[in-house]
């Protein structure tokens, strides 16, 4: 929980993205990254604190309410709407049964009103029922203190169907000290129990958000596929515009990190004055659009500063003259540079807006939303940290309300093409995690319709003190992408080919493959003693690395078709940044090939990468493979206790 929402900031902003995207959302983005969820006050943070030791994760956001009074369910309603969930939509096979077990005046609907005079049966019967539904996620199973029903039966029957299901099921028993005993039934037995149905919906969305964040927590984009030679141009850009005292690049120099970047843009034409402007338009046809080109002016269109639907050179001049006039008029200290020149695009259904924001603390964000003069108006648009790959791009779209009707279509609008939209934004994301140099970035308005997507006007705002300053690669992020650059092809002594690479979330189960081929000693020298079980939060913390701050690498072997982890190495840098510990292991195998001595080798060189002054590592003192390697190294051997050796190279 974390105070402050509505706290303004009092930095001027000088794009569409910088007036939407405040500290809060930046601290939104990296709780959601970082699987936190963020809640609202203090009776939520208990609330989610009892559930997320005891409940099971939802798969998705729908939920069935059964409930015996009508008036708490519908205030369970409007708890779940205003909170983002959904009401399942039951089936027509679940329907049906319901119908042969409930009174003919039962809601006919979800929520489930089983009526005022229902005995345990009827809740048995309705939770069994929706729980098969494959629309339904969860259920909330609320109890008022009123006809045949009593609350400690009714709970002792919720408990036992809970226990068989996987999804989760809350419970709200209404009625203070007279349904206190079977709220503490509940908590005995691990049910999530509250007293009020508005607070089981809202932990139960919750509950849902967990799940997406720890989704989101084993995403690692890669490094960008675009960095590399082709962005050197770039460089040299920023580092004019910042001789230049130039803060805000022009039109042209945008264009080229667009195009470089492959995001879809309108060329853009500079005409210095009517008749140059003139010409311009006579090249391109007709119809076209006026902007005036000007550093000092965030949105041209409130200053008169755009005319669109030209369609004549004698309707370029008139506009180029009256641009002229409303911008000395309505912004006069602003300085122009000319007149940009476009083509004119008349058939899009959406304007959206992409951009990105740098905060000094916490880093850069990406933004998307509904775009256009109104953006700020409207603030329907969400954040999420880069580097970005499609899910997580996908997930920022997901948060908005355009997004309905972006990929389902609207009235006569049809849907749009999501998979551009989510190529768009990871490309916006490779140019700011490539240009740390880079304070705003705003695209707005995206035209979209269909299968098309095109820039209309879009800005890059500098960070000048960044462009001066060494800023080390990826140090202004907070996620490290995944290193590519370790990536190494690499043969054993008996001429096998391994692939030497960073560990990936996704290599879970080819580390507890890899685990479960080892031999008792092997497991021993690794572990220290022989685990009972490879635990999936064991594998989940081997596996899910911040690559700033350790770095496992493991070899990858293709063994008659079946991809094999034959080894790995590993390095977790030390609180105090200078010092590191590493950790080795090879599979019974691959012993005496050189892979043992290659693994360690690679952590030594990631060790001097990140500035590191020493390594260690720790073994059984009859571990003699692993102190042969470690003084062939280089390593001082001593003691360290009476069955345990230290191994310790300065760096």
């Amino acid at each position: 929980m974390k105070p402050g929402r509505f706290e303004e900031s009092a930095k001027a902003v000088k794009s569409h993205t910088g007036a939407l995207v405040g500290e809060d959302l930046h601290y939104d983005a990296i709780f959601r990254r970082a699987g936190v969820v963020r809640v609202e006050d203090t009776r939520d943070l208990f609330n989610g604190a009892a559930i997320l030791d005891i409940a099971k994760l939802p798969q998705g956001p729908s939920v069935a309410i059964i409930t015996n009074g009508g008036g708490p369910g519908a205030l369970a309603i409007d708890k779940l709407i205003s909170q983002g969930g959904n009401l399942a939509v039951l089936s027509e096979d679940t329907m049906v049964a319901l119908n042969g077990i409930l009174p003919p005046n039962w809601s006919k609907s979800n929520p489930i009103d089983i009526r005022e005079d229902a005995d345990i049966q009827r809740y048995i019967t309705a939770i069994e029922i929706a729980i098969r539904d494959p629309a339904v996620n969860g259920v909330i199973v609320i109890f008022t203190p009123q006809g045949k029903a009593d609350a400690i039966d009714v709970a002792q029957a919720v408990i036992e169907k809970a226990s068989k299901t996987g999804k989760p099921v809350l419970t709200a028993w209404i009625g203070a000290d007279t349904v206190a005993d079977a709220r503490q039934l509940f908590y005995e037995n691990k049910v999530p129990a509250f007293e009020f149905a508005e607070d089981a919906i809202k932990t139960y969305v919750y509950l849902w958000q967990y799940s997406l964040n720890l989704e989101m927590l084993y995403q690692t984009p890669e490094e960008s596929p675009l960095a590399g030679a082709s962005r050197n141009h770039l460089t040299t850009i920023v580092r004019k515009a910042a001789r230049d005292e130039q803060d805000q690049l022009s039109q042209e120099d945008v264009a080229r990190f667009l195009s470089t970047y492959r995001i879809p843009a309108i060329t853009s034409h500079l005409a210095g004055n009517a008749d140059e402007a003139a010409g311009i338009a006579r090249r391109l046809g007709f119809p076209l659009v006026l902007k005036v080109a000007s550093s000092d002016i965030v949105h041209k269109a409130d200053t008169g500063g755009v005319i669109s639907g030209i369609n004549s050179e004698e309707e370029v001049r008139t506009a180029f003259q009256e641009i002229l006039e409303n911008v000395k008029r309505n912004q006069p200290e602003a300085r122009i540079n000319g007149m940009n020149v476009q083509k004119m695009v008349k058939k899009y259904d959406y304007e959206l807006i992409i951009g990105a924001k740098k905060d000094d603390t916490c880093g850069p964000v990406i933004m998307f939303g509904l775009g256009g003069r109104d953006a700020e108006f409207a603030r329907d648009f969400a954040v999420g940290l880069p580097p970005l790959n499609q899910i997580l791009a996908l997930r920022i779209l997901e948060q908005t309300r355009i997004y309905k009707a972006l990929s389902e279509g609207y009235r006569n609008r049809p849907p749009v093409n999501i998979r551009q939209l989510t190529d768009i934004l990871v490309r916006v994301s490779d140019l700011v995690v490539d240009f740390p140099e880079i304070s705003e970035l705003d695209i707005n308005p995206l035209a979209v319709g269909g299968d098309s997507a095109i820039a209309l006007d879009a800005r890059i705002i500098l960070d000048l003190k960044a462009v001066t300053s060494r800023i080390p690669d990826h140090g202004h992020l907070i996620i490290s992408p995944y290193p590519t650059h370790y990536i190494t092809p690499w043969q054993t002594d008996d001429g096998r080919n391994v692939l030497l690479r960073p560990i990936k979330p996704e290599d879970e189960v080819l580390e507890r493959t890899a685990m479960g081929r080892l031999s008792e000693e092997s497991l021993r020298f690794r572990f220290f003693k022989i685990p009972h079980r490879i635990t999936h939060e064991m594998l989940t913390r081997f596996c899910n690395i911040d690559y700033d701050r350790e770095m496992t690498i493991i070899a990858e072997y293709n063994d008659k078709g079946e991809k094999r982890s034959v080894g790995n190495s590993r390095l977790l840098t030390q609180g105090d940044g200078e010092t590191g510990e590493f950790a080795v292991l090879v599979a019974d195998d691959f012993h005496s090939v050189g892979l043992g001595l290659k693994l360690m080798d690679m952590i030594i060189g990631i060790g001097r990468e990140k500035g590191l002054k020493t390594i260690y590592g720790i073994a059984l003192s009859e571990n003699t493979g692993m102190i042969n390697l470690a003084k062939r190294l280089g390593f001082t051997v001593q003691k360290y206790s009476e069955d345990e050796v230290k191994f310790t190279l300065e760096l």
